[in-house]
């Protein structure tokens, strides 16, 4: 604009000539002459508000440009086969505008695969590119609508470089929402200096079944928990106004069948009170308390009704019950899916009018966007999609692009200051502070950790030590340096005081068949487990890193079994049997059965998805350089067979008590995690308020009893004693993870609304019913250390 440095030209020269030449006229000292008309219409005057300008824009578009404001266009490498425009982009469908373009030239091009062309590696010509792209639609279009350039962020922004952050399942186990909250600052910032103004996170999807191939992108098990986490990620990506958080999927994603992925992710078995109590729950928080700008539909059914086509989930619960004001993408083939997999519609075009009938805003998948585009152009001049439906379906886009300011700054300004914003030393430095806390101890007997740093060797062995691949696959960033649990040791350490030896593959060669069916060994096999028993012979004591990786666990990945797969319990026997010390490092998304090792092995570290700086962490937690504090999110199981097994349950419902041909009791409990210290916990008052509209304040203090300094995560459960329908044994309704030095005491204080004492009744009334109130405060579900009650009248 005037009167500043334009920013698409001062690359110009870096990489030759511009997709198309520059309209510089069209920038005007405080607003743009979007439709190049020569005066300042309502639409493209900042001092107006944003319903005004919307409408004024909407007067003026065709119906060719209304209907391409409702689809997706992919990016480069998915769908879109150029990198920059070119000439046939005149002639392309999208020459009247695109609601948005999703993953353009963030290098993803396909699992495990990425695309690093400098257009996608070098920021400065990335920034250029992703300016160019959005130049197109500025300066080349009729009416100057911008794009919304969405983008993948569950543990930072999809692209090849930017800060890489745990698995949204570790970040549930720092149990730290401001956390939390820095993660989304930082992943909203980079997002935008990359050139994406919307981010398809927080997933607020509620963990149901260990064996789902997903669970690294749920918070956990729990609602109150993933609400939580789910609101500081997002009021931190939208909290400088200029990106947009998509919440994601909506709705009874999580309840999977069986855990099935893959095509079979259409029959969720959940009754009516649980899919208000636990699945919604987080959606219903996060519109309210965090203003997201974008909700996700799921491609499931529910009851029979698949939700991309319901009018009851996308209107009147979505917008009329839950207040969401912005707009609704379609998850992947899920409008497509209301033909081919459920069978509503008798083709697309019958989709199309399904789905945008009921609600959805912008279809999003992997195909061209033309097809849906022309069917609904079709059923407008056909009668069956009212104009005003679509006014309605395009002004929610519009209003949310108003909103992030894409109209009167659409491009990224300085690709340098993009360099100095993305993957800096200081977003790095919270980074690796998350991993830290991420971590949970599950075993410390006789305090073999932490270990000494002055051992002369250490064997690390298992086929985890070397993998990060968790830390480089989609969903977020792709090629920002990563440390291995083994580099992280010998970093610590120095490598000359570390042996390695990977023992057993992660899994053998006949997996997963040979989870029903296991074979022995075979030579080459046991030759390489050997080799591992060989150099902890040589050692003082071993770290054995076993687990799951991207081959066990996510996207279309479940498991029908929670063993550790491949050989890994024969290698952790065999090291066992040297008669050295030995601590084993656990990484992986799902809860693993691992009842042997829990049994006989004194020292057990679970890390998950820690993080492009996993490795460290987990080095520092080893040698005692920072203590332990992260909590479980997920119950872990004895058996597969128990499943399901979870957090919240009902009174008895997982009660082992009468049972005599089964399996007893669980590994690892909802909120279990343990510490190089110990705490106490006294002093529980409870204060109802003075009036029925007061919240409950709950206080206890809490006292560091051991030696060192550590973290306590506390837990606030309550109960209702006594109600008209069965609630839960305890529902988590607050929590804080505070730091405490040796001897220390500092009171917590809970405050609890008394909207989250209500029930939905017999009637399915939301309801707060009189009565007794229990509240219990601990460090974990089971392990209760003050226990009170209140009554509400």
């Amino acid at each position: 604009m005037k009167g500043r440095k334009y920013p698409l030209f001062a690359l110009l020269a870096l990489l030759g000539v511009a997709s198309f030449k520059p309209l510089t006229s069209i920038y005007k000292d405080g607003w743009i002459d979007l439709n190049k008309n020569g005066k300042k219409d309502i639409y493209e005057d900042p001092k107006q508000s944003v319903n005004a300008r919307t409408a004024d824009l909407l007067s003026k578009m065709t119906l060719d440009e209304k209907t391409c404001q409702m689809a997706t266009l992919y990016g480069w490498h998915r769908v879109l086969k150029d990198s920059l425009p070119t000439d046939s982009w005149k002639n392309a469908i999208w020459k009247d505008g695109i609601a948005n373009i999703d993953e353009h030239l963030n290098g993803f091009a396909g699992w495990g695969k990425t695309a690093p062309i400098d257009l996608v590696k070098d920021m400065e010509k990335h920034v250029w590119a992703m300016n160019e792209t959005q130049r197109f639609f500025i300066e080349q279009t009729r009416l100057g609508i911008p794009a919304d350039f969405t983008n993948e962020g569950i543990r930072g922004v999809e692209a090849y470089e930017a800060t890489g952050f745990p698995t949204e399942l570790n970040m549930g186990m720092t149990w730290n929402k401001e956390l939390v909250h820095q993660e989304g600052i930082i992943t909203g910032r980079e997002a935008r200096a990359l050139g994406y103004t919307n981010v398809y996170a927080p997933i607020m999807d509620v963990a149901r079944d260990q064996r789902w191939g997903r669970l690294e992108e749920s918070y956990g098990e729990d609602p109150y928990l993933v609400a939580s986490m789910g609101i500081a990620l997002a009021k931190g990506i939208q909290q400088d106004g200029k990106v947009a958080s998509t919440a994601k999927h909506f709705a009874v994603y999580s309840a999977n069948k069986g855990a099935r992925e893959g095509q079979a992710r259409t029959d969720p078995q959940v009754a009516p009170r649980e899919v208000e109590n636990l699945l919604l729950y987080p959606f219903k928080k996060v519109i309210k308390e965090a203003g997201i700008m974008g909700v996700m539909s799921s491609y499931n059914d529910y009851d029979g009704i698949p939700v991309s086509g319901s009018n009851y989930w996308l209107i009147q619960r979505l917008r009329v019950e839950m207040g969401f004001t912005g707009y609704v993408v379609s998850d992947s083939d899920a409008l497509e899916y209301l033909a081919t997999k459920h069978h509503v519609a008798a083709n697309l075009k019958e989709a199309v009018f399904q789905a945008f009938m009921a609600g959805m805003n912008v279809r999003t998948t992997f195909k061209a966007p033309d097809s849906i585009i022309i069917y609904l152009r079709q059923l407008v001049k056909e009668g069956r999609i009212p104009m005003d439906t679509i006014n309605h379906r395009v002004a929610d886009v519009l209003r949310v692009k108003f909103r992030l300011g894409l109209f009167d700054h659409p491009y990224v300004e300085s690709a340098a200051e993009t360099r100095k914003v993305v993957n800096s030393d200081a977003s790095q430095q919270i980074a690796l502070q998350a991993s830290r806390e991420s971590v949970v101890l599950l075993k410390n007997n006789n305090n073999i950790l932490p270990l000494v740093k002055s051992l002369d060797k250490i064997a690390v062995v298992g086929p985890n030590a070397t993998d990060d691949d968790y830390a480089h696959t989609h969903y977020g960033p792709l090629g920002s340096p990563s440390v291995n649990v083994l580099q992280g040791i010998q970093a610590k350490l120095g490598a000359g005081k570390v042996l390695y030896a990977k023992g057993v593959d992660l899994v053998d060669k006949n997996w997963p068949e040979s989870e029903i069916l296991p074979e022995p060994m075979d030579a080459g096999e046991q030759a390489m487990l050997d080799s591992a028993v060989n150099i902890t012979k040589q050692a003082q004591m071993a770290i054995v890193v076993l687990g799951g990786n991207t081959r066990t666990a996510g996207e279309s990945k479940s498991r029908t079994d929670l063993d550790l797969p491949g050989h890994q319990l024969e290698l952790v026997k065999a090291i066992k049997a040297t008669g050295k010390p030995v601590v084993v490092v656990l990484l992986g998304t799902q809860p693993m059965t691992i009842n042997w090792i829990d049994k006989y092995i004194d020292g057990i570290v679970y890390a998950g998805y820690p993080g492009v700086k996993g490795g460290i962490a987990v080095a520092d937690v080893l040698f005692g350089d920072y203590n332990p504090g992260g909590k479980l999110t997920l119950t872990w199981p004895k058996s597969v067979g128990q499943i399901p097994l979870n957090f919240p349950s009902k009174p008895g419902a997982q009660s082992d008590e009468g049972e005599h041909a089964k399996i007893k009791g669980l590994l690892y409990p909802f909120g279990f995690g343990l510490s190089y210290t110990s705490f106490g916990y006294t002093n529980l008052k409870i204060s109802t308020g003075k009036t029925a509209a007061d919240p409950v304040a709950v206080t206890v203090d809490v006292t560091n009893t051991g030696k060192l300094a550590g973290d306590e995560v506390v837990q606030c459960y309550i109960r209702d004693v006594l109600s008209s329908v069965t609630t839960y044994e305890k529902l988590l309704k607050g929590f804080e993870r505070v730091h405490l030095q040796a001897g220390e005491t500092k009171t917590i204080s809970f405050t609890i609304p008394r909207e989250e004492l209500k029930l939905y009744n017999r009637e399915m009334k939301f309801v707060l019913e009189p009565g007794e109130f229990s509240v219990m405060i601990g460090g974990s579900s089971s392990d209760i250390k003050q226990k009170e009650s209140f009554f509400i009248k």
